[in-house]
């Protein structure tokens, strides 16, 4: 076997010409008994002119039957883990004489796992303040809030103007339109130039005004651009929020009282912070390992992981409504933007397997059948019929995947040491 670059390998193989010659005569005999030629029965006719008649068929034939068994066979002897298909070339084959070929292909390179646990990582336990819980409070009171009608006057700062608007210029494709919409006239959400154009306005009244939007605004369609609306009023809202008392705390769930919702409340974004911060300190450990190992990965695995990359985002921009079909992607340029980034994943999920391989880290049956009901619960139907259909679309093999990389992380977290950040 002959290294080429990275993790690609060439073998040239030859196969005996007694082993050709019967796997030939094999196949000729297969298609004697179907062929239909003039002047012979059904099956009958002599071998030598169905060799010379249905000589492209045979050759054809004898190559997919020899090839994959002889390179399997030769995988097996060098004890080789192949990814991806190989590429066959130099074929030779001839009357009389062995098939040889050349195959290139992709090996898993071997991983010389360095020292993994006591990885250092800053982390600390998240701190939930009486302020940090009022503020979600506030949040779910606003959630809760009622907007109520108003008499007819002006529109004044603090109030929720109802209004009709659309795009008239400074949109590309389609205007922006929108029926009925409310803005909080003088709030932090509302732009400027909302804000200074309604107040004062009447329910009845329209006009038109150029909005400018920030460049870093949520949709991609009015990202930084000027576009000129037009505007018409037709009702003013009251914000009224609910009272904080025991009665709020039990009509949101099984609280008596607003002690025992906050204390709800405090464990939930204790439990949230935590897993936030896990996370980051699980990232910065994964980076920290794969600093640590160099090895080749195989392209085939970094082609799939800009592709999924590119997809994620291809799927991103259609959720803010860009079609994807109009970007006119450089695949070339893409692979190059994305390849480090590609490469550095790819390398994370094979030290992650191996790792889970050398702690025998793997999920167990209950964990996956959790899952499977979970799926079942949200999709509201038989967990039998969900098992049936992840066993057949693969499903099942990811959230198994899943699970082990998951507890792999905890196991490289459980045994890092942690230090304040600074």
């Amino acid at each position: 076997m002959a290294l080429i670059e990275g993790c690609r390998h060439s073998l040239e193989i030859s196969v005996p010409v007694a082993e050709v010659e019967a796997e030939k005569a094999r196949v000729t005999a297969e298609v004697q008994k179907r062929a239909r030629l003039p002047g012979f029965r059904p099956g009958k006719a002599p071998s030598s002119i169905i060799g010379r008649q249905f000589a492209g068929e045979i050759r054809q034939k004898v190559l997919e039957s020899l090839v994959p068994k002889y390179l399997q066979q030769r995988f097996q002897e060098e004890n080789l883990q192949v990814v991806g298909q190989p590429d066959i070339t130099d074929v030779h084959f001839h009357e009389g004489e062995p098939l040889r070929f050349k195959a290139e292909f992709e090996v898993l390179s071997e991983i010389d796992l360095k020292e993994y646990k006591g990885l250092e990582v800053p982390y600390q336990d998240p701190v939930v303040t009486e302020d940090d819980v009022s503020r979600r409070i506030d949040e779910i009171r606003d959630s809760k809030a009622e907007y109520v009608n108003v008499d007819p006057r002006p529109v004044a700062d603090g109030d929720h103007a109802v209004v009709a608007m659309e795009s008239v210029a400074g949109v590309e494709g389609e205007p922006v339109k929108q029926d009925e919409m409310m803005l909080h006239v003088g709030g932090a959400d509302t732009l400027p130039a909302f804000t200074e154009n309604l107040r004062g306005m009447s329910p009845g009244e329209e006009k038109e005004f150029e909005v400018t939007y920030p460049e870093d605004y949520a949709s991609s369609k009015l990202a930084g651009k000027a576009v000129t609306f037009r505007v018409k009023v037709t009702g003013i809202r009251r914000k009224d929020l609910p009272e904080l008392n025991d009665e709020f705390a039990q009509d949101l769930g099984d609280f008596r009282t607003v002690d025992e919702l906050r204390e709800a409340i405090r464990k939930a974004i204790t439990a949230q912070r935590q897993a936030d911060a896990q996370r980051e300190a699980k990232d910065k450990l994964v980076d920290k390992l794969v600093d640590l190992h160099e090895f080749p990965v195989p392209e085939v695995f970094v082609e799939r992981q800009i592709r999924n990359r590119v997809e994620q985002s291809l799927r991103t921009l259609a959720a803010e409504g860009v079609d994807p079909k109009s970007l006119k992607l450089d695949w070339n340029k893409v692979k190059e933007t994305q390849r480090e980034k590609a490469t550095r994943e790819v390398k994370a999920s094979m030290l992650l397997d191996k790792l889970a391989d050398r702690e025998a880290i793997a999920a167990t049956r209950e964990e996956v059948d959790r899952e499977v009901e979970r799926a079942a619960r949200q999709q509201r139907e038989p967990v039998a019929a969900v098992q049936m259909r992840f066993e057949k679309d693969g499903t099942l093999g990811r959230i198994a995947s899943h699970i082990r990389t998951e507890k792999t992380l905890n196991f490289l977290f459980e045994h890092a040491r942690k230090t304040a950040e600074a």
